[in-house]
């Protein structure tokens, strides 16, 4: 497959609807790292290695240096925010960089300013913004964004550009009628349908575009019937949903171990609090909903109780998030399970995670990036199920079960990669190293 990847040329213009906290910290972060300040840590594409071939070959060549991915110096920042604040100004707010280190990027962090947002306070009461576009219909909005597009790319003379949303959790909704075929959606954003969130309207402006699109709250977004056909028709990869950060990390490195020794769960509940615009949007219980659902499907998919009903099928699996402004951006959760082993003895895991959103957060979304340009430029359209690994709630085709366990995640994502460089899928089996051992005797 790999004389079917188009060279990653020219600039990559990496577009953010919600320049917060999280896609602050990815902009200064990354331009840190270009003036030689700090290392892109958390980053796979950057840090990561892969193997290659048998054990004895001893081939691991970092990921970068793999696949032909887009080099940090040639990525180029915009995006879309409800407040008119530079990166500069909305970074020094969200409180997660140390402001020694925005000041060392302070000129690059000034000269990007968002362009206004499609804004429905309908999806997010507790947001208030002014840098809002206003138009007709929600028709007008997407083609508005596509000229915001068109004129970025055009301005910063990008030869590709992909969409990452950033943006705040929106209301749950359920899917409806206007979602279920492009056609339909289409006469929706004509007749302003309320089903129509912002982030459908942004994601609809880049697929017609032929932009990758990836998802990083957990709205419905790309995961409608609509937006499915729409990508497949400009041949667009389209991901999400819901960066996986904190808490849900944990479970899914966690729970994997434990179904792995056959240990039983009886319960598992989790807290967090924080303080950053995420918590303040997640305050409304609407928009609660829609994370809950996405956090609550991790431990039913990795533990199957339906197919392991004596160790999972009792499993009571609570999740609560409260805002607590004195905390910031610093998320902390706390998680206690009740597990049970040999002959039923009842047994207890705590967990206590002081993370940092956006620091684990901004990574993802550099990933995310790099690899959903590199799907486009090797005709990998729909969606990038390989690219699982970074959320808590995988896109995947409608009759597929998602995974969740990250080590498994891990596996789909390098073999994908190996796949497209013409190199051996590994299957871990190992047999061969101890039959050549045997015919050697």
């Amino acid at each position: 497959m790999t004389e079917n990847i188009q060279p990653a040329e020219g600039k990559l213009g990496i577009l953010i609807p919600g320049l917060g906290a999280v896609g602050t910290t990815l902009i200064a972060g990354v331009i840190s790292v270009n003036k030689g300040l700090s290392q892109p840590i958390g980053a796979l594409t950057q840090m990561g290695n892969i193997r290659l071939g048998k054990r004895t070959e001893n081939r691991y060549p970092l990921i970068k240096d793999f696949v032909p991915l887009a080099n940090l110096k040639d990525i180029v920042f915009g995006g879309w925010d409800v407040y008119s604040d530079n990166v500069f100004e909305s970074a020094m707010n969200a409180k997660v960089l140390e402001p020694m280190l925005l000041h060392a990027v302070k000129p690059e962090l000034e000269a990007i300013k968002p362009m206004k947002a499609v804004f429905d306070k309908a999806y997010i009461k507790n947001l208030d913004g002014t840098n809002i576009k206003e138009a007709a219909n929600k028709y007008e909005l997407a083609k508005m964004l596509a000229a915001d597009i068109e004129n970025f790319k055009e301005a910063n003379g990008c030869s590709r550009v992909v969409i990452v949303w950033c943006g705040s959790t929106e209301k749950y909704i359920e899917p409806s009628a206007v979602h279920e075929t492009l056609a339909a959606f289409e006469e929706g954003l004509k007749n302003n349908d309320p089903a129509i969130a912002p982030s459908m309207i942004y994601a609809y402006a880049a697929l017609k575009l032929g932009v990758p699109f990836a998802n990083g709250a957990p709205n419905l977004t790309v995961d409608i019937p609509a937006l499915i056909e729409l990508a497949k028709e400009t041949e667009t990869p389209i991901a999400g949903k819901d960066f996986k950060t904190g808490q849900t990390l944990m479970k899914t490195i966690l729970a994997p171990g434990l179904q792995a020794r056959a240990l039983g769960v009886r319960g598992w509940f989790s807290t967090n609090i924080l303080g950053n615009r995420d918590g303040l949007v997640l305050d409304d219980p609407d928009n609660f909903k829609t994370k809950e659902v996405s956090k609550l499907s991790v431990l039913e998919d990795i533990l199957q109780p339906d197919i392991n009903p004596e160790l999972y099928g009792d499993l009571y699996h609570k999740v609560r998030i409260n805002y607590y402004p004195p905390h910031g951006d610093n998320k902390e959760s706390w998680d206690n399970i009740d597990i049970f082993g040999w002959l039923g003895y009842s047994m207890q895991i705590k967990i206590n995670f002081l993370c940092r959103d956006s620091i684990l957060a901004a990574p993802i979304v550099l990933d995310l990036a790099l690899f959903m340009d590199l799907a486009k430029r090797a005709n990998m359209s729909g969606i990038q199920e390989w690219l699982s690994f970074y959320f808590k709630s995988p896109q995947t085709a409608p009759e597929l079960r998602p995974e969740h366990d990250i080590f498994k995640q891990l596996i789909k994502l390098q073999n994908t990669l190996r796949h497209m460089m013409g190199e051996d899928l590994i299957t871990h089996l190992g047999l061969d190293y101890y039959q050549d051992l045997v015919e050697a005797l």
